[in-house]
């Protein structure tokens, strides 16, 4: 049996949501989730807080592959504690569910020296899930995402608009994701693990896609 194709979630700019919309989504699919590089916040980093966030017995939230001290852009966290690696060499983790996989800052934040957060999803060959929110400039940041994913040969699974919705904006990007569909996830207040079991259930019905798509060859 061939493994699942794991699915990054990318994102538009820093501080838009990717954890917040990887717990949702790690709740709907029952997947596994990992996020390779966290930087700062070790004592509560993302995969912690999608652990607290998610219900479901299945997922398992896996440990990080690099854990660096500063709350700073990867490649320059890593220089302050004089460390070397490559994205392009990481082992993801053994598993066979859906992998799940959570990149740090935007598409084109360094992730180590050399690579972006881009050239790492493209290394590994991942479809991706883009993660946006609505706010001034937010328009621009999207399209130019969704272009360097074209130029790149990532596919793009769905865009998810995390917060709040802009009909007007959403109308305008909506022509440049082609076929693939645009999901919500509203407003989530409080942020509590009951709040990520409503949006995952809403969001199932759109989410049967990647069911079909990303099951283990036979």
């Amino acid at each position: 049996m061939a493994a699942i194709q794991p699915i990054a979630i990318a994102g538009i700019h820093t501080d838009i949501g990717k954890t917040i919309v990887s717990a949702i989504l790690t709740e709907a699919l029952q997947a596994d989730y990992w996020k390779p590089v966290q930087a700062g916040t070790l004592e509560h980093s993302d995969r912690m807080t999608v652990q607290e966030l998610i219900s479901n017995t299945r997922s398992r939230c896996h440990p990080e592959a690099i854990r660096l001290q500063l709350a700073a852009s990867p490649h320059h966290a890593a220089a302050c504690e004089n460390r070397e690696y490559d994205s392009c060499q990481f082992l993801f983790p053994e598993t066979d569910n859906l992998l799940l996989v959570e990149t740090a800052g935007g598409l084109m934040s360094p992730i180590d020296a050399d690579h972006t957060v881009a050239d790492f999803i493209a290394c590994h060959k991942m479809p991706a899930i883009l993660v946006t929110r609505h706010y001034l400039g937010s328009i621009n940041h999207t399209l130019l995402c969704l272009e360097l994913m074209r130029q790149r040969g990532i596919p793009l699974l769905c865009l998810v608009v995390n917060g709040h919705r802009d009909e007007a904006s959403e109308s305008f990007i909506g022509r440049y994701t082609g076929d693939s569909p645009v999901l919500f996830t509203g407003v989530l207040d409080p942020l509590n693990p009951g709040q990520i079991r409503d949006a995952a259930q809403q969001l199932k019905t759109s989410l049967s896609f990647l069911y079909e798509q990303h099951q283990p060859e036979r």
